[in-house]
């Protein structure tokens, strides 16, 4: 695995949290719903507009006859001129052979042309066109002298397609405004719980405390119970803690008594060292046992990489089974614990010693590269021996799971590599096992960098 490469595995699916998916689905049935007014309103409004727009200009229409039935000779050229000027209202002699375009032929029109022909009678003519000129045209007669009428069709006019697409956004925009409002108060107690769970698994009970005075039942509900679950975590975390170091500090003191008395009883040599042996590796395991059970409070500050790896194979320069190959720039820092990264890479190296010896020299060579990914650091500690199977990977941090074949030569309490997981998740960062490509086991660990001063 590249030093680059994320831990985490990334699902090929784009990722929807529930406030989106909550405000897409109140956005679509919002959305359709006012589709479906708006097709049932102008459903609604279609007979009574063509019947109102059919008694305007009827009645325009009837005026302007009884008006010029109703004038002599010389007053109906001035009663025109005054209609065209005042009203907007042009009366014209109608030609045999004048052109013109009928009116709409949508479904509208259609039923306003009806209802004017049987207001004014069957020869009425409804055009949107005389002439190629462009206005609202309507054909009557007065003692069988034919006339057109024309005026301005926008008096007329339904509301126009402008008009409902203005309205449809002005309601869209509200209806999604108050949908991200309501899917915002849904998802408000979800998103707080999840975080307080996320918490919960980091082993920060403290600041994961849920609201338990919230107006709604069913949320008040989880979230007592969300608080007494991580109470009772919290005991139990504390109480194993609390059990594994006074076990593992108990039987310190008898394996000190048993040392000194092997030491100074057995006279056989071989014997005697084989004895040490078995007590210091017992001791190393209740060593294990304590740092396994240290509280996760960790208070980070900034460490220089370089000189905690410095301290910790400083023990190691003497070892003829041990190579290392360290490549980490002089100032580069992290932010960590400085004694709970030396645990880490300890663990690490004591790890690499064990089980990541060549076959063929006996030889454990380790290879150390840190680099820094723009807020982060990434590390890589990676060993020559004969690595593991792919199944095993996950479970090597397993706490007391040890792997089987060649990396078990050693005993232990399979407990360092978790001890490494623990402590870098403490510390905010992860860690990674992977199989080397040339072969190996290569341990990956990304921490925080620490800000440049």
């Amino acid at each position: 695995m590249p030093l680059d490469a994320s831990p985490a595995v990334r699902s090929a699916r784009v990722p929807l949290s529930l406030f989106w998916r909550t405000f897409f689905l109140l956005a679509l049935l919002l959305i359709g719903s006012i589709l479906a007014w708006l097709q049932t309103l102008r459903a609604l409004e279609f007979e009574p507009r063509a019947m109102q727009t059919a008694q305007q200009i009827a009645s325009l229409v009837n005026l302007s006859r009884a008006a010029l039935i109703h004038s002599d000779a010389i007053n109906r050229v001035s009663l025109i001129k005054t209609m065209k000027e005042q009203e907007g209202v042009r009366i014209v002699p109608r030609e045999p052979g004048d052109r013109f375009e009928p009116f709409d032929t949508d479904a509208l029109g259609q039923r306003i042309t009806q209802e004017l022909q049987s207001r004014l009678g069957p020869g009425t003519v409804v055009a949107n066109s005389v002439n190629q000129e462009v206005g609202l045209w309507v054909g009557f007669t007065i003692d069988e002298d034919r006339y057109w009428m024309l005026t301005d069709r926008a008096r007329f006019n339904r509301t126009t397609g402008r008009t409902w697409l203005i309205w449809l956004m002005t309601a869209g925009a509200l209806s999604l405004a108050g949908a991200a409002l309501i899917a915002r108060l849904i998802n408000r107690p979800l998103k707080q719980l999840s975080f307080a769970a996320g918490r919960v698994r980091d082993g920060d009970f403290e600041a994961s405390s849920l609201d338990e005075t919230v107006a709604t039942s069913e949320i008040r509900a989880v979230n007592i119970g969300f608080n007494r679950m991580t109470q009772m975590l919290a005991k139990i975390e504390q109480d194993r803690a609390v059990m594994l170091a006074g076990i593992s500090h108990d039987l310190r003191t008898p394996l000190a008594r048993l040392r000194l008395e092997t030491e100074l009883s057995v006279v056989d040599v071989e014997a005697q060292a084989n004895m040490v042996a078995d007590i210091a590796q017992l001791d190393a395991i209740i060593g294990k046992f304590l740092d396994y059970a240290r509280p996760g409070n960790v208070k980070l500050s900034p460490v220089s990489l370089r000189e905690a790896f410095d301290n910790c194979l400083y023990s190691t320069r003497n070892r003829t089974d041990m190579q290392v190959n360290l490549d980490v720039a002089d100032d580069l820092t992290v932010l960590a614990d400085a004694v709970e990264l030396g645990r880490v890479i300890t663990n690490l190296l004591e790890n690499a010693a064990r089980y990541g010896k060549s076959p063929a020299t006996g030889v454990a060579v380790v290879d150390i590269t840190a680099k820094a990914r723009e807020q982060w650091v990434l590390l890589r500690l990676r060993d020559h021996g004969a690595g593991v199977s792919d199944e095993q990977l996950t479970a090597l941090s397993t706490p007391f799971y040890r792997g089987e074949g060649a990396r078990t030569a050693a005993n232990g309490a399979g407990l360092g590599l978790a001890i490494v997981e623990k402590t870098v998740s403490r510390m905010g960062g992860t860690f990674v096992l992977s199989n080397a490509a040339s072969g190996g086991l290569a341990a990956n660990i990304k921490l925080q960098r620490a800000p440049k001063s």
